[in-house]
């Protein structure tokens, strides 16, 4: 019997594997228990989910069982990004939200994600929580379902559509009337999920010349995982390339909440350099003031960008959670993680791609100069800043092997002095020159994460030669 685990973002699993309905059931109960054990549970929940298979049945079986538990839910009447369930857990002021979503990962995955009353995803002490409680119940009838047209009835289960109050959020957060008088033309691509009438929508209602494409829902997402990394969205990247009008390209991922970005040549740009151009947007020409937020995973970029205007970066484990509880507690301007999460003060403690698609889009209207553009001349005031990702997969005798360096780490990898470990989430190592290696392990599979950063390409090669060689490779 498959055991729940819930990681940085809720519990995943693959359809008719672990994702079953009964063990959907069963995880919702055990959410249900905690609420209830805490006193919590008479505001009610809401219930979303995406764009997958199913996704309305989930959600319907979920309201059922929450209402069998005396909990009443705020169902969603299509499929929401999960950062509009953030805002709308905020503005009614519920005990959460649950929202079934696997966010990027491809077609075959489903999962929960569960929020708190604060919005942003939960942390660890309370999925701890949620997961043992789960793991008792497994192969148990421990709950009570009541009929969907019986909750309706009785009030436990509303039906709620939660886009024109996050269309009002986002009005007071972006400066519409600039993108529209700019003339821009914009591509959007919402990846045949849940930012479909979002993103398209906020700008055509403001008058923005709107090209779309892949508008459509597809639990398969046109064969790839629904995730605005490069390597996933060429026909979009073809698209903006090869049409002289249009000016940028915007995309959202599968739950809506992480971004990809695309300049008006076709160049894709980085998350990491998403997050550097719009801190220094925010202090140089909005003149806001305010610290950032970044995870351990996360480009040192902002942390110049801060050092320039004198501010400062808070650094956090790998989790949106952690840079979520910043934001709630009223203490950054801006958090942001390298795979493209991110939100600002004022708005949700959860990563939102709608939002961060829309400030990209004001700041190349308001600047009227490309992204690359806007790259260069900052790179110019702080210093250039070079990023790489590897997932490598791990022998037996590699990780067993790998664990025992670690355990005690060098004082020089491929005779390159380290003058700096940090262990908050991983191991870093940080060199003489200022750049940095991490190293973070995966929790379910022999997978070790390599994130490497330098001052330019060749010495970026160099370092992400030095961390295979120090694995084994």
């Amino acid at each position: 019997m498959h055991q729940i685990k819930f990681g940085t973002s809720g519990w995943r699993g693959i359809f008719g594997e672990d994702f079953v309905m009964e063990n959907c059931r069963v995880v919702t109960q055990a959410i249900a228990d905690h609420l209830i054990a805490a006193g919590g549970q008479e505001r009610g929940l809401i219930i979303g989910h995406d764009s997958r298979f199913l996704g309305e049945r989930f959600a319907r079986e979920t309201a059922c069982v929450l209402a069998g538990a005396g909990i009443p839910s705020f169902l969603c009447n299509r499929d929401t990004p999960t950062p509009v369930i953030a805002g709308e857990i905020l503005r009614r002021g519920t005990s959460g939200g649950i929202n079934f979503t696997a966010s990027h990962n491809p077609a075959e995955y489903n999962g929960i994600k569960f929020s708190p009353d604060w919005g942003g995803p939960a942390l660890p002490q309370i999925t701890r929580d949620i997961e043992d409680r789960a793991n008792a119940m497994l192969g148990t009838e421990c709950y009570r379902v009541m009929p969907l047209d019986e909750a309706l009835l009785s009030g436990m289960v509303e039906e709620i559509d939660p886009r024109p109050d996050y269309f009002a959020a986002l009005e007071k957060l972006i400066d519409f009337r600039a993108i529209a008088d700019s003339g821009m033309t914009i591509a959007v691509n919402p990846l045949f999920s849940t930012g479909r009438g979002y993103l398209d929508e906020l700008l055509q209602r403001t008058g923005v010349k709107t090209i779309c494409v892949n508008n459509y829902r597809d639990p398969y997402f046109g064969g790839f995982p629904p995730e605005p990394a490069q390597k996933y969205i060429g026909d979009f990247i073809g698209r903006v390339k090869a049409d002289p009008s249009i000016n940028l390209g915007l995309a959202t991922d599968g739950d809506a909440d992480r971004y990809g970005i695309v300049d008006e040549d076709g160049s894709f740009i980085e998350p990491n350099y998403i997050l550097a151009l719009l801190y220094d947007y925010f202090l140089r020409v909005r003149d806001r003031r305010g610290n950032a937020a970044r995870s351990v995973a996360t480009s040192h970029f902002l942390d110049a960008v801060a050092d320039f205007y004198g501010q400062q970066v808070h650094e956090t484990p790998v989790g949106f959670k952690y840079i979520g509880e910043y934001i709630r507690d009223g203490q950054i301007l801006i958090g942001g993680e390298e795979s493209a999460g991110l939100t600002v003060a004022g708005h949700v403690p959860e990563k939102d791609g709608i939002l961060a698609c829309l400030l990209v889009a004001e700041m190349v209207a308001t600047e009227g100069k490309t992204l690359r553009h806007l790259l260069t001349e900052l790179y110019r005031r702080v210093g250039e800043f070079h990023t790489h990702r590897d997932n490598i997969r791990l022998s037996p005798e590699l990780e067993q092997e790998f664990a025992r360096k670690l355990a005690s780490p060098p004082d020089n990898i491929a005779g390159e002095k380290i003058t700096r470990v940090v262990d908050i989430d991983g191991t870093k190592f940080f060199f003489v020159d200022g750049s940095w290696m991490l190293f973070r392990k995966s929790g379910t599979e022999p997978v070790v994460r390599i994130y490497c950063e330098a001052g330019n390409p060749r010495r970026l090669n160099k370092l992400c030669r030095a961390a295979k060689g120090f694995i084994g490779l």
